[in-house]
């Protein structure tokens, strides 16, 4: 299954066990929304403490999000700050990817975009780079050199495409947009992806969530536990995300369980939404006073077409 990197930025690569950056990075965009909030390391460690991780590791993830430019240092010494990026903030629009994942009825009208490309045999380092390039974008191979997405092509995957193919002697490459004839069809792009492995990994992301799920519906869940359940399920679906295109109704079989796992995602989110961010505040508050200021959540809007809108 093809693999997709987050937009614009360096971000933590998608992983399957707990990781204090991808966690960082998930409470980050989870919680803050603005350039001008103030973090100081110690409300970090703090955070992460909730989770289990030591003040070492949330430092080394917080340094390792600084150098991918998520956040950025301002001050010296122990008036050290850190403040998301605008390339951050501007990142945080695809929170609305994350949250309407599941809900696409078919590719954008009807037509997948295409990548055909012809090298010389002895080009093999072009040909992986240009394998990696497609692959960071999403794209799986449908034959040998042709891969196909249902998402439209950005101008950083063309840029990357000119970049590897574009001074190579005898190298041949189209972008398109097509239309399949049959696209749950053995020929169609049903037959580029694992359906079978897809569909485990989110039907155990059902299994793992669904006694949080049973607590939220008994309103057995305080702001504590809220806010570590919350991110976790935020930051595990954003794995999934990451790693799986979001493939159209039409092109999976009637039991896919995207729409479920995604249904359990809206449900517990927005439920545990007011208890996460009260823990957040009432965790970095000692060290960082103005949290209540500035920590703010995101919850799924009634329309998957419309963005997310603060709870």
């Amino acid at each position: 299954m093809a693999s997709r990197a987050d937009d614009d930025l360096d971000a933590p690569r998608a992983r399957t066990g707990p990781n204090p950056q991808h966690l960082l990075a998930t409470l980050l965009g989870e919680y803050l929304d603005s350039a001008d909030a103030p973090l100081p390391p110690a409300a970090l460690d703090a955070v992460l403490a909730e989770f289990g991780f030591s003040a070492s590791s949330a430092r080394a993830a917080l340094n390792r999000l600084a150098r991918r430019g998520l956040v950025e240092a301002r001050g010296r010494g122990r008036a050290t700050v850190y403040h998301l990026t605008t390339a951050s903030i501007a990142r945080q629009t695809t929170m609305h990817r994350f949250l309407a994942y599941g809900t696409r009825t078919a590719a954008p009208d009807d037509r997948w975009s295409a990548v055909s490309y012809s090298l010389p045999e002895s080009r093999h380092a072009e040909r992986h780079a240009v394998r990696k390039v497609l692959t960071s974008a999403g794209f799986a191979r449908l034959y040998d050199s042709v891969w196909i997405s249902p998402e439209g092509v950005r101008e950083e995957v063309l840029a990357a495409l000119r970049d590897a193919l574009g001074g190579v002697d005898a190298a041949r490459w189209s972008v398109m947009r097509v239309r399949f004839e049959d696209v749950a069809g053995t020929q169609g792009p049903a037959d580029a992806y694992d359906l079978a492995g897809v569909a485990q990994e989110f039907r155990a992301f059902l299994e793992a969530h669904t006694p949080v799920l049973h607590a939220v519906r008994a309103g057995a869940v305080d702001d504590a536990g809220a806010l570590v359940a919350r991110t976790r399920l935020m930051d595990q679906w954003r794995s999934l995300v990451l790693r799986h295109p979001d493939l159209p109704a039409d092109v999976v079989p009637p039991d896919w369980p995207v729409q479920a796992a995604r249904d359990l995602l809206v449900e517990v989110h927005t439920a545990l939404g007011p208890g996460a961010r009260r823990r957040l505040v009432e965790v970095a508050a000692p060290s960082w006073p103005d949290a209540a200021r500035w920590v703010t959540y995101f919850v799924a809007a009634a329309d998957p077409a419309q963005p997310p809108r603060r709870g």
